[in-house]
């Protein structure tokens, strides 16, 4: 099973970038599954009905979010679509869901997972305890699992991949917007890449102004930041995942800007 991982999405520009690329892409890739973490496709923070709408009739099965998931209320009102995952280890009483199973173009079924680390992002539940109790459930019915790992920094997206391997095919890390070249295949057969990376403004700070972002550095005043303008990327990953062992075969990253590949 062949499945396509979109870096998050940050506002207009991601969106486009993906309008403009990612049907050829499908064409060329022949993915069975496609996931994209849209924590920031609205205007950088959050995501919106509308949105989601336009995200899904590009061709994406699954949206994942992150820390900015509640940034805009209106998410509450699409929350019960099981298409859209929050983090998973949100407590109890929080809306929506933070994983699902889904069936693939190849009629197999994939589980898909969205957590969120505690390092410098708001404190929730644990989200190794969180993953456990998950994966035990989804294993009943599938082993092809993928794992969207919001986090901040890189040893805790990489002590995660450590503790899952073997138990599910991949774990992607998302968040910082910064694609790294560490992926790659575990012992155990899990699939590891720190950051995906963004699709989104190539020419700002990670999608913000960096006229706006400079002056906070130099400043320290607080600034409102907006999405860059210019040139896009669009980045992610795509994993070749045995559908019986869930275990995966290769994992192979994608940057392709509005020039062409990067």
């Amino acid at each position: 099973m062949k499945i396509l991982f979109i870096a998050d999405i940050v506002g207009n520009s991601g969106r486009k970038i993906l309008s403009d690329k990612l049907a050829g892409f499908l064409d060329k890739e022949k993915p069975d599954f496609v996931i994209a973490n849209a924590e920031n496709a609205a205007a950088g923070k959050g995501l919106t009905r509308a949105i989601a709408q336009e995200l899904f009739s590009l061709g994406i099965n699954v949206i994942t979010m992150g820390n900015h998931t509640f940034d805009r209320k209106e998410i509450v009102e699409i929350m019960d679509d099981p298409r859209i995952l929050r983090p998973a280890n949100y407590p109890p009483g929080v809306p929506g869901q933070g994983w699902g199973i889904y069936t693939a173009s190849t009629n197999e079924a994939v589980g898909v997972i969205n957590l969120m680390g505690r390092v410098y992002l708001p404190l929730i539940d644990c989200p190794f305890r969180a993953a456990d109790a998950v994966i035990e459930q989804i294993r009943r019915e599938t082993k092809v699992i993928f794992v969207d790992m919001h986090a901040e920094v890189t040893s805790e997206k990489s002590a995660i991949t450590h503790y899952l391997d073997g138990r599910v095919s991949a774990v992607v890390g998302t968040h910082t917007h910064v694609q790294t070249a560490d992926d790659g295949v575990r012992l155990s057969g899990t699939a590891s890449l720190t950051d995906a990376g963004m699709t989104g403004p190539d020419e700002g700070v990670i999608g913000m102004d960096r006229d706006t972002v400079l002056k906070k550095f130099l400043t320290g005043m607080p600034q409102h930041f907006v999405e860059a303008q210019g040139d896009a990327v669009m980045q992610g990953c795509i994993v070749d995942v045995d559908a019986v062992t869930g275990m995966t075969r290769t994992i192979k990253r994608f940057s392709i800007n509005t020039r062409g590949t990067k």
